[in-house]
């Protein structure tokens, strides 16, 4: 096909599906974006009014009735457990309320099932990607598409590079989910959203797995399919996330709507005040100095060295940065962060660290003993533990109790079995105790763990690495996902582990939180280790610039 041809189908592709010229499929050729009505002076696209849903032993929501208008924000906070997995469900036709009534455009509506609700409208972008890891982006986006209509894939990748294009986003479109960092996939779960041009986009903890860069382009996103009319639930923990985008702000408290900030309130009110608002609804207000950031470090005396890394250098996937010359050492009862940018090779630092990915050249040494050759058990054996990102897929089995997901890295070892035969009772007593020191919100130790919010898994799998005697601990996003309590609860026990010298590395894309628990914090970028800053040299402006590559110094 010649050039001039080539040109001529692009265009064409464009055309239909309304991207001539780079513009966004929502946006009508030849005009402009319309002025924005004022969310208040519309009916609601979507309100709950007075909804209740009820499981076993548990009110999950109680009451609750809220709007959700276009062309607003709509932030829902709450602590983990409070019910806004269940809203969502009701939402997206995944379940029905007890009692209540969804209404649509002033209509009372039975959202029936999840096709039910695109169909109305409804679109969801899950915390945990729904997507098939196997299949391309383009293919993704393809599927679910009616056989007989099944758009061509030219005309998919036109509309998606120009909807890349316009925020500022890179993506491989022939490259498997699988090969993809957390962070891009969870972008592609935003573009397969906005695909669908829905009024009303529910969004579930978007940035928990997204960098500084990817949050400010999803911010330009949803401040665009807002000011065009689009009704947006964002589900968020962090509250600076929820003050930046919200025209809303709702909590939720034990399945109850513990109070709401209006658009007014959020441009009137000082930011030291808004905080001080949200949290007085989601905590108990007379406990509230509980709830402030620990206070930093102090500095400490060094143990010996536990975990030596020398010039460590693995392969990988065409989509993913090598590793090269990766050389540290950790000593007992020290924090060593890992920042970077998401997409640099943290991930694959931790999994060569805990021998779940083979590596070319190098050594790893745990208290002098070389440990390169052994396999995940036996590091596992010998004290170091590892805290993997990706909970659900990689660090727990959903459809198993609590109890066997909690023991799933000692499978046949004493005393919980015995000659073979599991011992339930020495199981459940050990599940019991770890759900009661972590705060797990669970219906018992025999509870499948999918039962379980985002949150109170994450608190699971930390209880599991914790728990014993380890000697060097690879904690992978340790609180993403987790409200404030819970956020809170882990790094104190991060910190408590610490003091007991066992040795933390600390992998996590906030920096309040590498700059709050670690001793010294080291920068990845493409592949390798760029600079290790402590002491004088440690400031946000420092790790910035090595983040994005600006500087490569030791």
């Amino acid at each position: 096909m010649d050039t001039a041809r080539r040109h001529r189908n692009l265009e064409s592709a464009l055309e239909s599906v309304g991207l001539k010229d780079g513009r966004y499929p929502f946006q009508a050729p030849n005009r402009p974006l319309p002025n924005r009505i004022e969310p208040e002076r519309q009916q609601a696209f979507v309100a709950l009014e007075g909804v209740s849903k009820h499981f076993p032993g548990v009110v999950a929501l109680d009451g609750v009735s809220l709007n959700l208008n276009p062309g607003e924000v709509h932030v829902l906070l709450g602590e983990n457990g409070a019910g806004k997995s269940t809203l969502i469900s009701l939402l997206s036709g995944m379940q029905q309320p007890d009692q209540g009534r969804l209404v649509i455009d002033g209509v009372p509506q039975r959202l029936s099932s999840p096709r039910d609700a695109l169909q109305r409208g409804v679109g969801t972008v899950y915390q945990h990607t729904t997507l098939v890891p196997g299949l391309s982006i383009v293919d993704n986006l393809i599927l679910g598409a009616a056989w007989w209509s099944r758009p061509k894939r030219l005309d998919v990748r036109a509309r998606v590079s120009a909807m890349c294009d316009r925020m500022g986003m890179d993506l491989p479109f022939d490259a498997t989910l699988s090969s993809l960092s957390l962070g891009q996939r969870q972008l592609v779960g935003i573009i397969k959203a906005l695909w669908r041009s829905n009024r009303l986009l529910i969004l579930d903890e978007p940035t928990s797995m997204l960098g500084s860069d990817e949050i400010d382009q999803l911010y330009k996103a949803v401040v665009r399919l807002r000011d065009v009319g689009t009704a947006i639930l964002f589900i968020t923990h962090k509250l600076d996330e929820a003050i930046r985008f919200g025209d809303r702000i709702s909590v939720l408290k034990a399945g109850r709507l513990a109070g709401q900030l209006a658009p007014v309130e959020l441009k009137s009110l000082e930011r030291p005040i808004l905080i001080e608002r949200i949290i007085s609804l989601m905590f108990d207000t007379t406990a509230s100095p509980s709830f402030s950031t620990p206070s930093a470090r102090p500095a400490t005396l060094r143990g010996p060295i536990v975990l030596r890394v020398q010039d460590i250098r693995a392969a990988a996937s065409p989509d993913e940065p090598r590793l090269e010359g990766i050389t540290f050492s950790l000593s007992a009862g020290e924090i060593l962060g890992i920042a970077g940018v998401e997409g640099n090779g943290q991930k694959q630092l931790a999994e060569v660290l805990a021998g779940q990915r083979r590596f070319l050249a190098g050594s790893i040494e745990l208290e002098g003993t070389p440990i390169h050759s052994l396999g995940v058990r036996a590091r596992q054996k010998l004290g170091l533990r590892y805290l993997s990102d990706d909970r659900l897929g990689e660090g727990s089995l959903p459809n198993f109790p609590i109890e066997l997901n909690l023991l799933l890295k000692r499978i046949g070892e004493p005393p919980f079995w015995r000659c073979g035969w599991q011992r339930a009772s020495a199981i459940e007593a050990h599940a019991r105790a770890l759900i009661d020191h972590y705060q797990i919100r669970a219906g018992g130790p025999r509870s499948r763990l999918s039962q379980l919010s985002g949150g109170n898994i994450q608190k699971l799998l930390l209880a599991r690495e914790l728990d014993g005697a380890p000697k060097v601990v690879i904690y992978n996003k340790p609180t993403y996902g987790l409200d404030l309590q819970s956020i809170r609860n882990a790094r104190s026990a991060i910190l408590a582990q610490a003091e007991r010298g066992v040795a933390g590395l600390l992998i996590s894309t906030d920096l309040e939180e590498l700059l709050e628990l670690s001793d010294r914090i080291a920068v990845m970028y493409r592949g390798r280790l760029v600079g290790i800053l402590e002491g004088p040299g440690l400031s946000r402006r420092r790790l910035g610039e090595l983040m994005v590559g600006r500087e490569h110094a030791q």
